[in-house]
């Protein structure tokens, strides 16, 4: 059985990060504290690890994990560019629940599924996460439970929907808000003709809070009432790492809920 360390304690704190970081070394995952929920960690540029996270899930090639990052110099060097709102965005909400879609860098040797050439990046406000991902670099990060089952918001949750498949839990009290990360699309951001943010999944940043910064680059407010479009289905807020509620960008990550075939895992996380 993998051991559960409560990091309230320091004692356990410290030898639960020792574990973390080696089992992380290994190809190993890690369910780990968050902001939002617990997720369940892999070194983004290990493929098997990758593959494993999603295997212990239930989820295919088609719903990849987003990137969990320790601050705006990573995000950097992940994504292909920053575009100047995305930079504002980043001061006003990072660390915290926005994860936000850009082009990859195309030189980056990895594979996290069907990503059609984008990533979802995020900082969470959480110190160990942060302390973690310090000592690891990027983690492939979704939330810590089984497809279609409700995200883990303990450890001991968590444990009791992936087991063995884990090797290290970090645990430190319930989550306190259980809300997952907006996830937004920037893609357009970067050489599109009509340059538009849009909304995968409300979550933690409000889109009053996005159009704040972005103005009016950020897209429409949906349209409601019996005149409206068929809405797309609500995400399975079940799996609060990443499932946005809007038709995904292609290859946007599997966030905080199942996402819609082709839909990265974003992450609730």
């Amino acid at each position: 059985m993998s051991p559960i360390y409560d990091c309230r304690d320091e004692a356990q704190l410290l030898t639960g990060m020792r574990q973390a970081r080696q089992a992380i070394g290994r190809g190993e995952l890690v369910v780990i504290p968050t902001d939002t929920v617990y997720g369940v960690a892999a070194d983004a540029f290990d493929h098997q690890a990758v593959a494993r996270l999603l295997a212990a899930k239930g989820r295919g090639r088609q719903s990849p994990p987003p990137v969990l990052v320790a601050g705006l110099t990573t995000l950097r060097a992940l994504v292909a560019e920053v575009p100047e709102p995305i930079e504002r965005l980043v001061e006003a909400y990072w660390p915290g629940g926005l994860t936000i879609v850009l082009p990859a860098q195309p030189s980056l040797s990895w594979d996290l599924g069907e990503t059609r050439g984008t990533v979802a990046v995020r900082m969470p406000a959480h110190r160990i996460a942060l302390e973690l991902l310090e000592e690891t670099g990027p983690l492939a990060v979704s939330s810590a439970n089984l497809t279609g089952m409700a995200a883990g918001i303990t450890a001991e949750d968590a444990e009791g929907m992936l087991k063995d498949s884990v090797a290290v839990y970090l645990g430190d009290g319930p989550s306190t808000t259980g809300i997952p990360s907006t996830i937004i699309d920037a893609t357009s951001l970067v050489g599109g003709d009509a340059p538009q943010v849009r909304v995968l999944r409300d979550g933690a940043v409000s889109r009053e809070q996005l159009r704040d910064v972005l103005g009016d680059l950020l897209e429409p407010e949906p349209r409601s009432g019996p005149d409206a479009d068929e809405a797309a289905p609500a995400p399975d807020a079940a799996d609060t790492d990443a499932a946005p509620e809007a038709t995904p960008a292609p290859g946007a990550p599997e966030l905080e809920a199942a996402p819609a075939p082709g839909t990265p895992d974003p992450d609730r996380s």
